[in-house]
């Protein structure tokens, strides 16, 4: 990022505070993408069609600290499950963007890459849900009430949970590991 550019970067609190918008020359880009002409605040998406991100826009996308998350997710999940998942990239339309699925024959999470922002969504099923009804109280508060808020489905509770600190981190791999057990080096 050039000087002129940081220069035109400020703090704007209109919905969120501490939200970010990109200003150059009068005119707002919502960066990587094709939304020029609109704010970026924390939690777009990446807008651009014409290619799946790469891990540098990714990283830019992010910000250092989202960008940790990220990384130390993906890799959490190669190691626990080797060999498992493919993860694939979904366009999800111009106001979701991007958003990397990992799947085998059912959907085990989908992270998805906000501006500033890491969000990962985890669909739980009937026998899921059970069982975090049977370890609710082990949970934090946080989560039972975005569990509790979440619409029900037929196919289950939709949860997308921001990763905003290592706690965050945690709760989304425990979901995770009771989705689909880790697999044992034995």
């Amino acid at each position: 990022m050039n000087r002129a550019m940081r220069e035109c970067i400020e703090t704007e609190s209109r919905s969120t505070p501490g939200a970010w918008r990109i200003r150059m020359n009068s005119r707002t880009s919502h960066g990587p993408g094709d939304n020029i002409g609109q704010p970026t605040l924390i939690g777009d998406r990446i807008g651009d069609k014409s290619a799946p991100p790469d891990e540098q826009t990714v990283r830019d996308w992010f910000g250092p600290h989202a960008f940790k998350h990220w990384t130390k997710l993906r890799n959490w999940i190669n190691v626990s499950y080797p060999g498992v998942f493919e993860p694939e990239w979904l366009y999800g339309g111009k106001k979701r963007g991007w958003t990397l699925r990992y799947k085998k024959t059912r959907a085990f999470c989908t992270l998805l890459p906000g501006y500033r922002q890491l969000s990962v969504q985890v669909v739980l099923g009937r026998v899921e849900r059970e069982a975090f009804e049977a370890r609710r109280y082990a949970w934090r508060q946080p989560l039972v009430t975005l569990y509790d808020e979440a619409r029900e489905y037929p196919d289950g509770k939709w949860l997308t949970i921001a990763i905003t600190s290592a706690d965050d981190l945690h709760d989304v791999m425990e979901l995770a590991s009771m989705k689909r057990p880790p697999i044992s080096r034995g």
